[in-house]
């Protein structure tokens, strides 16, 4: 690792999915060298190289040793994996899971951290990185003050963020995106098997995601389930009868907000 807190020897990018892509572009555009891409797929390996002018292999034996800093942003059971088949010789390795601790790299690694993005990422669309909060975790001082640099580097929003909290962070974003995105999903659904479009419902959706924000969740709730609306729920549970799997969450989710607001009322 340089003695500066330059990444003169550049940067090895460990996958080439949707975090991996949007962090080397970052990184490429804010004028640090990605150097090197590895990925088990050759053709996504090229596929992002060919972007940020980097060399690029799916065997793990091309990986250069003498590069600062080794960014894993991978599927996380497959962190560790690659990680132990690595050869690095002073640089950092880090990785980029919000459930991950950081302590997968102890024992292993002169130099390690955590470089986590709280976005939701797809290759396809284009993401203001300069928004998105960075969260960092570091098992040293200079290391973690080199992984703020180059957060800084691509974003205005670094944390320090320790293992433990980062988990409950990550835990509240599966709630907040993935979950929220399923039941999208559920609604795309049911809207084309009654022959309407899902664009009637985007109105909707702007407008609650914006009272959430504004508001605070607690106080932008509305619908049946608050109100203890029977009659429209039984009529909703009927109407799912065709979609057990819908029904059931429809259930358990209306029994969690009516439960959530007694709790608040009382």
């Amino acid at each position: 690792m340089s003695k500066n807190n330059a990444f003169d020897n550049g940067i090895v990018i460990l996958g080439a999915g949707n975090v991996a892509t949007h962090l080397a572009i970052a990184f490429f555009k804010s004028n640090n060298k990605v150097r090197f891409v590895y990925n088990r797929s050759i053709n996504s390996a090229k596929e992002l190289a060919l972007q940020i002018n980097a060399e690029y292999s799916d065997d793990l034996k091309h990986v250069p040793s003498d590069a600062d800093l080794y960014l894993i942003s991978v599927k996380d059971d497959a962190i560790e994996g690659i990680a132990n088949k690595l050869n690095i010789k002073h640089g950092i390795i880090v990785h980029t899971a919000g459930g991950i601790s950081l302590d997968i790299f102890a024992n292993t690694f002169e130099n390690f951290g955590v470089f986590y993005p709280l976005q939701t990422f797809t290759k396809s669309r284009k993401i203001d990185l300069s928004e998105v909060p960075i969260l960092i975790e570091a098992n040293n001082e200079i290391t973690k003050s080199k992984l703020f640099q180059l957060a800084f580097n691509i974003t205005k929003s670094v944390f320090e963020i320790d293992s433990e909290k980062r988990k409950a962070i990550h835990l509240a974003a599966v709630f907040s995106c993935n979950f929220v995105n399923h039941m999208y999903f559920i609604s795309s659904e049911l809207m084309q098997n009654s022959n309407s479009t899902f664009d009637l419902l985007k109105p909707l959706i702007i407008e609650t995601v914006n009272k959430a924000i504004e508001m605070q969740p607690e106080n932008a709730q509305t619908g049946p389930a608050l109100r203890n609306d029977k009659k429209v729920i039984e009529n909703h549970i009927k109407m799912l009868s065709r979609y057990p799997e819908f029904e059931n969450i429809y259930r358990f989710v209306s029994d969690s907000i009516y439960k959530s607001n007694s709790k608040r009322e009382n």
